[in-house]
């Protein structure tokens, strides 16, 4: 039984049902839920060591590590049963979906930093670190996720390539 079928047999009716109805959502849920993880991570590692002065540009790194591993786990997971474009045209479609929501992702954090000057000496560490993760971490990564599961759905990993190239009988195996 696979990971989402586990944990949706345990979900009470009828959360289960809607749950099933989307669960194309809720595996992009759990990527974006991992990825959260991973974007943080990094960003935090190298904001607190190499890049203590550069807080936007250890974002943009995080962001990119991130997005690599959302793409995997997407391709592979999530959105297994979309798309049938050539791989490598897939990848740049990801792609330029991901830069796109990396410069959405930063905007918060750029608002915060330098037009509301929420950075020290304006304000306290707390202060700065608190505004810097609700901007980067919260607002950023909630914009650039909308914006994801819009560009991914419609030009990455479309349900009409995936019905064309792989047949109605794979996808209602997975159903």
């Amino acid at each position: 039984m696979a990971v989402v079928e586990s944990v949706l047999a345990r979900v009470p009716e009828p959360l289960r049902s809607v749950l099933i109805k989307h669960r194309e959502l809720l595996k992009f849920a759990v990527v974006g839920g991992t990825t959260f993880l991973v974007d943080n991570g990094v960003w935090y590692l190298l904001k607190l060591t190499v890049l203590d002065t550069k807080p936007t540009t250890a974002k943009a790194i995080a962001i990119i590590v991130a997005t690599i591993v959302s793409y995997v786990l997407n391709r592979e997971w999530s959105f297994r049963t979309r798309g049938g474009r050539e791989r490598s045209h897939e990848a740049a479609l990801f792609f330029l979906i991901s830069g796109v929501a990396v410069g959405v992702n930063l905007i918060p954090l750029l608002a915060s930093r330098y037009v509301f000057d929420l950075e020290r000496p304006h304000v306290s560490l707390f202060v700065q670190e608190s505004a810097d993760f609700i901007a980067g971490s919260v607002i950023g990564m909630l914009l650039a996720m909308m914006f994801r599961w819009w560009g991914l759905r419609k030009w990455v990993f479309p349900d009409e390539l995936g019905r064309r190239h792989r047949g109605d009988d794979e996808l209602a195996t997975h159903r």
